[in-house]
């Protein structure tokens, strides 16, 4: 109590200081309306910078709870693109399976409709990646199409997902015959173009135009007869004596592939059973199918 007494002697001439310019100003500004109306319009300027500095001091420490109500909005939003992206996606695969035209050859076959998720055009050797499995019914050797043309064949099967070989891939031999004929070659991509190929081995006598349709031969239990490859450009070279080789533009755009179908032979291991039976039989030379033992 003393200090607060001695703190107050020894300020006590500020106090009547103060204590007199305010009482200055309430009289001035009372008795003058004009220096009234400048002391309250300062007032309200200074009172302004005031509550907006405070504003800006609250708003600062408030952030924190704003960012996290806006990542709550945002995963929330999110979450909600997601289930609209899957739903278009679905309707997107369910207007292709209605639109796909396929010919009549393909009653023992099923088709797996699959979405393209990696792709390759421009390396020597080109693959695909698929988004559909051994859990989706995809096995290997199976044949892949989309809704133009030939893609390629199955190489490697995962659980979910599975390795294509592309048809831009030259270890890649896709038997084909121009749509009309039954004279069939060996279709090879030849390294460079992506949008075109070589059916090759074609026999000589084989009677096309350019422009002609090239379909698959059906000689095999991958594709069925009949989908379509390409289109004839021109006869591109010689290959051998007795064969054409025809230069063919692909009906597949290699370069916006997005959904693709792999083809399911339901008859397949009826084929290869039986086809396995003829490798292990023998003819002899009176034409009589023997075993390999029973051979003399």
């Amino acid at each position: 109590m003393k200090e607060l007494v001695e703190f107050f002697r020894r300020y006590s001439k500020w106090f009547v200081f103060v204590f007199y310019v305010v009482l200055s100003c309430v009289m001035l500004f009372n008795s003058d309306p004009y220096r009234r109306h400048l002391w309250l319009t300062s007032a309200s300027t200074v009172a302004s910078g005031l509550y907006a500095a405070s504003n800006n001091v609250t708003s600062y420490f408030s952030l924190r709870e704003t960012n996290e109500d806006l990542n709550r909005r945002n995963a929330v939003l999110e979450s909600e693109v997601v289930n609209l992206r899957e739903q278009v996606q679905r309707m997107k695969l369910a207007e292709y399976t209605d639109t796909l035209q396929l010919p009549d050859s393909v009653g023992h076959f099923d088709f797996i409709v699959a979405n393209v998720i990696n792709n390759s055009i421009h390396r020597p050797f080109n693959y695909l990646t698929i988004d559909k499995g051994t859990a989706d019914g995809v096995r290997p050797e199976q044949g892949v199409i989309d809704h133009s043309g030939v893609v390629g064949t199955v190489s490697v099967a995962g659980t979910h997902y599975a390795r294509v070989i592309s048809l831009l891939n030259p270890n890649f031999r896709l038997s084909c015959k121009i749509k009309g004929s039954e004279h069939f070659g060996s279709l090879v991509w030849e390294g460079n173009d992506p949008s075109g190929a070589l059916l090759e081995e074609l026999p000589r006598h084989t009677v096309f135009t350019v422009g002609d349709t090239v379909v698959t031969s059906g000689y095999s239990a991958v594709f069925p007869a009949g989908l379509p490859v390409g289109v004839i450009l021109e006869d591109h070279k010689n290959h051998k004596e007795n064969f054409f080789t025809l230069r063919v533009k692909l009906f597949a755009d290699f370069s916006r592939l997005s959904n693709v179908q792999i083809v399911v032979n339901n008859d397949r291991d009826e084929i290869m059973a039986v086809e396995a039976s003829d490798a292990s039989t023998i003819t002899d030379d009176t034409g009589i199918k023997v075993k390999p033992a029973d051979r003399q």
